[in-house]
This record gives structure tokens, C-alpha cells and sequence, in this order.
């Protein structure tokens, strides 16, 4: 992002911070007049007892804690004690810890978690507004059209997944980190980019998909030069240069898998556990740090994260796929058919591209991308097969009922495409767009009514919205606030 900003820069950041703010109100307000669900859902013992400042910071923050928020916590204050803790991937509760640093003077007020609590609330909201920007930058190198980007970014604000933007888990710093890697990418640097994606890896396991995206950028260039330069040369170049991204994203994995190797699988790896905690773990049958050898350990590839995700979670293939599970297929059903409608749109529009896999650079493909900009820019080609493959991996493999924020913190196709659909098939945008920086005229009738922000605008003139854009922002909106009212008492979501 270029400094000073320009006023469509200015006005997203404006928006961002709006909706971040009003989402760590509604979350305090909801929490405090609807009463918590009793959830079998993972619930340590606090090991100090809390003070009326403490209190004061569960009241107002204590909905960002709820479900798998807890496990990240819980690994910040006391570490990965039992097996299921490394399902979660330690990228965010270190930077929470980080985070509980800058808090230092509150330490003798506060206890750790309310600093870690603190710590959530502000950072996933920096985080989350960073990533808008990153975003808007990214759509502008990709889309080679403002509108679609600017819109793009606006509809992040107002993302299905909002509440897991702003609760304690690692989707908005992973969002963060893969926006910024992505457009890192785009403007041709592949170090700080892998860089940025090898941290994701670290937030995130879904973070090794992104090595598609520099084998692409990298095959790119070798075809490009393939035909000026010495074949072989090139050819162990790409070799080379492919190996050091499978190295560089997959060593955080690694590292991970064989920290936990070393606390489960070696002798004398022990360490104390409070009894609190100990108790916990006998109670509900969790595995600790210094009980018996667990069978994962005898593996020829001894991965404790393919055992969790088995034996806790029940990942696998098709497994998700029983009657009584037809409510969350209906939950993320929206998400599902946006991306599936994204990849059909972009296919149909450029076959042969994509049966080129995106590197075919001849006189066509120049001529192509100076006639399409926007969603249908070929630029958009290897972000569509990354949704695609999130798409299908996430609904066959998964706990379909994550899907709206599995896929709504990892690819920009589910903000480009719905911007692509408001600008396409919504005639009031149009006339918006034409006077974008006018301010909302108080006295003017409904229809006329403009404001800074179009999406905004839209809302505004609801009635006389199309139908498409009744549909999209009537989603968005829906699944931005039921989050929060859902989530944030310990009823179930997404």
C-alpha cells in the first residue's frame, strides 16, 4: 500500500475499522443479555482466581473465548499439555504471548488470561483491518479494475466469517499473512512472499495449499523463458527453485510435527502439570504430555496432527456425510454454491486458458487480458483453482459446518466474485459509482440517496436493489451478525 492513501484507500480503512469496532460491542452486548449455552465443549479450570478487574474483562470480552477460541488460550497460558492442543498450530498463540508483552504495565491488575483475552480483542481487529487493506491492494494488482477491488475489500468488512475475525482463533492473522504473501507475489517478490506463506503454514494447516501458488508463479516464468534462454539451465532453475518452496512452506509442519514427536515419543520428555489440569485430563480421558506412548508414535511418518484430526475430530473422507448432519451441509451450502459459481463463471469465460493451466503466453493471451479486467481477468485463473481445491477438499474431507471460514479467510474469490456480481447485475451501482465521493444528501429522496460507500449505498436503497444483490449482501450481513449472536453465547455455528 502506497502512502498517502487515495480516497477509495481512506475509505475502506474507514469501513474496516468501523466494523470492527461495532463487532466488539455487539459481541459484549450479546454476551451480557442472552445467557451461555451449556456446551460440551473444551473448558480448563482457571488456576487463579479472578479479580474485579479480571471480571470486568470476562464481562466485556469473554464471547471472543468461546469454543476452539478456548484451546488457543489455553495453549498461551499454559503451553501444548495435551494431545488434542496440536490440532491447533502455534503461530497465533505466540503472537498472543507477544501480545501480553505490550501489556506488561497491567500484569500486577490482571491475570494472564485477561491479558490474553486483551490481547485477542485488539490484535485480531488490527489484524483483520490490515487484512482488508492487504486485500484491496491485492484485488487492484490482480483485477486491473478499482471498483471490483474497492468493492471486494468492503465485503471483507462485512464477511460471513466475521466473528471468527475478531474471536480468538487464527483466521484473521492467517488472512493477514496470505493476502500480503499473495500480493507479495503478484508484484514479483517471490522471497518476501514465501516468507509470508511459510508463517500462514505456521497459523494455519490449510497454509501448505499456497505452495501452489509459487510452483504456478515459477512455472510461469520458466515456460516464459523457455524459449530465449538455455532449456536445461532453466530447467534446474525450476527444479531448484521448486524445492526450496516446498522446503520453506513445509518447514513449519515439520518443526511442529516433530515438537510434538519430542513431547510424546522420546523418553523423558515429561514435565509437571498442575493438578487442576492433571485432574482435567483423567476426568475426560485427555492424553498428556507424560502418560503412555501414544500409537501414533510407531508411524513410519509418526504425524500427530493426521492422528488428532482421525481419532478426535473424525476427519476423513466422506465421514462428515450422515443424516443428522444435514443442517450444517444447509449452513455452508451459500458458501459452497458462491464458489462453485465463481469457478463455472471463470471456466466458461476462459476454456482454453484453463486448459493451458494459466501459462500459455502468446498474442491471444496479451489480447485477453487488455479485453477482460475485473473477476475475468486471466490474472484470476490461479486463485480460482486455489478456491476450487479448498472448495472440494473442504466439503468431501471436512466438518462441512467450517467451511464459511475455512474459505472465507483463505481466498480473495469469495469477496472478487460477489463484487463482480454487484457490478455486473446491479444497475443502482452504476449510478453511485458515477458520483463516488459525494456525500449522503439528507434532504434527497430514498432513491437518490449516495453515500462515500457504495456498498453502503446499496444498503441504503435496498428496495430498489436487484435480486442478486439482495441475495449477496442479505448473506453477508445474516451470517455477520448471527455469528456473533451465536457464537459468542456457545451456540453452535460455523
Amino acid at each position: 500500500m502506497m502512502w498517502p492513501l487515495n480516497p477509495s484507500q481512506k475509505e475502506v480503512l474507514r469501513f474496516a475499522i468501523s466494523c470492527r469496532v461495532l463487532t466488539l460491542v455487539l459481541q459484549a452486548l450479546f454476551n451480557a443479555i442472552i445467557p451461555d449455552h451449556h456446551a460440551e465443549a473444551f473448558s480448563p479450570p482457571r488456576l487463579t482466581t479472578s479479580g474485579p478487574l479480571d471480571q470486568i474483562v470476562e464481562f466485556l470480552l469473554g464471547g471472543l473465548s468461546h469454543w476452539d477460541a478456548e484451546h488457543f488460550l489455553f495453549i498461551a497460558e499454559h503451553g501444548y499439555l495435551y494431545e488434542h492442543n496440536f490440532a491447533f498450530f502455534p503461530g497465533f498463540p505466540l503472537v498472543l504471548l507477544a501480545g501480553t508483552e505490550l501489556l506488561r504495565p497491567l500484569w500486577g491488575l490482571l491475570s494472564l488470561r485477561s491479558c490474553l483475552l486483551i490481547s485477542v480483542a485488539l490484535l485480531n481487529s488490527l489484524f483483520s483491518v490490515l487484512a482488508t487493506v492487504a486485500l484491496h491492494d491485492l484485488g487492484c494488482l490482480v483485477l486491473h479494475c478499482p471498483q471490483q477491488a474497492f468493492h471486494g475489500a468492503l465485503l471483507f468488512c462485512l464477511s460471513p466469517a466475521n466473528v471468527f475475525l475478531t474471536a480468538g482463533y487464527s483466521e484473521a492473522l492467517f488472512a493477514l499473512l496470505t493476502f500480503s504473501a499473495m500480493g507479495q507475489l503478484e508484484r514479483g517478490r517471490s522471497w518476501t512472499s514465501g516468507l509470508l506463506f511459510a508463517l500462514a503454514t505456521g497459523v494455519r494447516s490449510n497454509g501448505l495449499v499456497n505452495i501452489g501458488f509459487l510452483m504456478h508463479s515459477q512455472c510461469r516464468s520458466f515456460f516464459s523463458s523457455l524459449m530465449v534462454l538455455n532449456p536445461v539451465r532453466e530447467l534446474l532453475k525450476l527444479m531448484g527453485s521448486v524445492f526450496l518452496s516446498l522446503l520453506t512452506l513445509g518447514l513449519p509442519f515439520v518443526l511442529f510435527q516433530y515438537y510434538a514427536f519430542t513431547q510424546f515419543c522420546l523418553p523423558g520428555s515429561a514435565r509437571p502439570i498442575p493438578q487442576p489440569l492433571l485432574q482435567l485430563a483423567l476426568d475426560k480421558g485427555y492424553r498428556i504430555t507424560n502418560g503412555k506412548e501414544p500409537p501414533w508414535c510407531s508411524w513410519d511418518l509418526p504425524l500427530i496432527y493426521s492422528y488428532i484430526q482421525d481419532i478426535y475430530w473424525n476427519v476423513g473422507f466422506l465421514r462428515y456425510y450422515e443424516l443428522k448432519q444435514v443442517p450444517n451441509f444447509l449452513l455452508a451450502t451459500p458458501v459452497a454454491v458462491l464458489v462453485a459459481w465463481a469457478t463455472w463463471t471463470f471456466v466458461t469465460a476462459h476454456p482454453w486458458l484453463c486448459l493451458t493451466l494459466g501459462m500459455r503466453r502468446s498474442k491471444i493471451t496479451k489480447t485477453l487480458e487488455k479485453s477482460y479486467t475485473g473477476f475475468l481477468s486471466p490474472g484470476v485463473f490461479v486463485y480460482i483453482v486455489h478456491a476450487a481445491a479448498l472448495l472440494l477438499f473442504g466439503s468431501l474431507c471436512m466438518h462441512v459446518q467450517v467451511l464459511t471460514r475455512f474459505l472465507c479467510s483463505s481466498t480473495p474469490i469469495v469477496y472478487w466474485f460477489p463484487a463482480h456480481l454487484l457490478q455486473d447485475q446491479e444497475p443502482l451501482l452504476k449510478s453511485l459509482e458515477t458520483m463516488p465521493w459525494k456525500s449522503f444528501a439528507r434532504d434527497s429522496p430514498p432513491e437518490q440517496k449516495v453515500t462515500r460507500n457504495s456498498i453502503m449505498g446499496l444498503l441504503y436503497n435496498w428496495k430498489t436493489c436487484s435480486l442478486v444483490t439482495r441475495c449477496i449482501l442479505g448473506y453477508f450481513l445474516a451470517y455477520w451478525f448471527l455469528g456473533l449472536l451465536l457464537h459468542c453465547n456457545f451456540l453452535p455455528w460455523t
